[in-house]
């Protein structure tokens, strides 16, 4: 089927880049772009960052609608999904082929009070201009935008309390054996955090702890998480599993619809499993995919998943995925400010189903997933040796004075 008309439905950076990357592979079609936000497509990432410290003011990305060729329409929210035709709370727009770009919502806690998110620009502008010194601000959730915020609000002159249910921050993505490395960064930067400590509900001046116990606070940001934004869907004959469930070429069960971004958990042959990867490096190019497999090409994805954050002072970056790994290696010292985590695999990502095939079985030990603070050069290093499937020397790895691709060629 000739493809003439394509809907994107998500005006975020996933929604952009795959304009961006139908128009640089000649489509000379129709693109239209539905965004519920009034804002055109900006940068996520700096909100907790520069632009919460008021260093930045503008994430918008340079991008010209015009010149595109995009019919953008912001203020506009995608409402159902018919047979080739995309619902809007506006009206409806037909298609060849639709991209579900629409990202993910914030998850809220039970109560009266207001609690504050950070997903959005309007929410940033809001909360910076609350954030004054001296402000009693409490952050429920210790993960990376918690800990990112915490930041920004420490140099802003707050007085910052974080609740983390976890033994540790960031426990939820990186465990608590590397996350508790990171409890003393709070402390160290004036930031009061609260580990293992639930939160019952958000209250009018502060939040409401199990037993009676009480946390006073002037502003309180809710970030423990987000859920796809997929509920529009329902009953569309879309699957969905923790977000739009799209196999290696980013297709949805439905022929002719797509899925990119915060919202779409893709089959990663890499890792044996299906992955949903919040980050804006997916964002930015798993696009290159879609646009590709929409005008006709057979292109599949499977990246090395990478993040970066920047927590009190440090630069923390993540490559991999590291679920399943059979163990840990320390790369220097965890209580320095600059040290690499490194997981490792007995059987490698790829083995006998995908990448690093050939590369030998047995007891090879393979690089599955990093984590660098402060050491920019193992995590670039890293990420090639995990997309290589190679096995590496554990020991030689675990010296941080041999470059991590120097260890590659070790195992059994």
């Amino acid at each position: 089927m000739r493809v003439e008309r394509v809907v994107i439905a998500g005006a975020g950076l996933a929604g952009l880049r795959t304009a961006e990357e139908l128009r640089s592979s000649g489509f000379q079609g129709s693109i239209t772009m539905v965004g519920a936000e009034l804002h055109p497509p900006y940068d996520r990432p700096p909100l907790t960052k520069k632009f919460m410290t008021g260093e930045l003011d503008d994430t918008t990305l340079a991008a010209d609608p015009e010149a595109l060729g995009l019919d953008l329409r912001l203020g506009e929210a995608a409402t159902g999904l018919g047979e080739a035709v995309l619902h809007t709370d506006r009206g409806e727009h037909a298609f060849d082929a639709l991209v579900v770009a629409t990202g993910a919502s914030p998850v809220g806690l039970p109560g009266n009070g207001r609690q504050r998110f950070l997903r959005t620009l309007d929410d940033a502008r809001e909360l910076r201009s609350a954030l004054r010194p001296g402000t009693r601000l409490g952050v429920v959730g210790g993960g990376w935008i918690g800990g990112e915020l915490a930041t920004a609000a420490a140099r802003r002159g707050c007085q910052v309390t974080v609740v983390e249910a976890a033994p540790a921050p960031v426990a939820g993505a990186l465990g608590v054996q590397v996350g508790a490395w990171m409890a003393p960064w709070y402390a160290e930067s004036g930031v009061d955090l609260l580990l293992g400590q639930p939160v019952e509900s958000v209250e009018p001046g502060g939040l409401a702890l199990p037993g009676g116990g009480w946390l006073a606070a002037d502003q309180i940001v809710t970030a423990i998480g987000v859920r796809p934004q997929v509920g529009w869907l329902a009953g569309s004959g879309v699957t969905l599993a923790d977000g739009i469930a799209v196999d290696e070429r980013l297709r949805t069960s439905v022929p002719g619809v797509f899925a990119v971004g915060d919202c779409a958990a893709f089959i990663s042959r890499r890792y044996h499993a299906r992955l949903r990867v919040e980050h804006w490096d997916c964002a930015l190019h798993a696009p290159e995919v879609v646009a590709a497999n929409i005008l006709g090409g057979d292109k599949t994805y499977d990246p090395v998943p990478y993040f970066w954050s920047e927590q009190f002072g440090r630069m923390v970056q993540y490559a991999g995925h590291h679920t399943g790994a059979d163990r840990l290696i320390w790369r220097g010292d965890p209580a320095g400010r600059e040290w690499t985590a490194c997981w490792l695999s007995g059987t490698g990502p790829g083995d006998g189903a995908g990448p690093g095939d050939g590369a030998g079985t047995g007891d090879a030990e393979r690089l599955v997933a990093l984590l660098a603070v402060g050491r920019p050069r193992d995590l670039v290093q890293g990420r090639r040796l995990i997309a290589a499937g190679l096995p590496v020397d554990p020991a030689r790895l675990a010296d941080p004075a041999i470059a991590v691709r120097d260890t590659a060629g070790g195992g059994g």
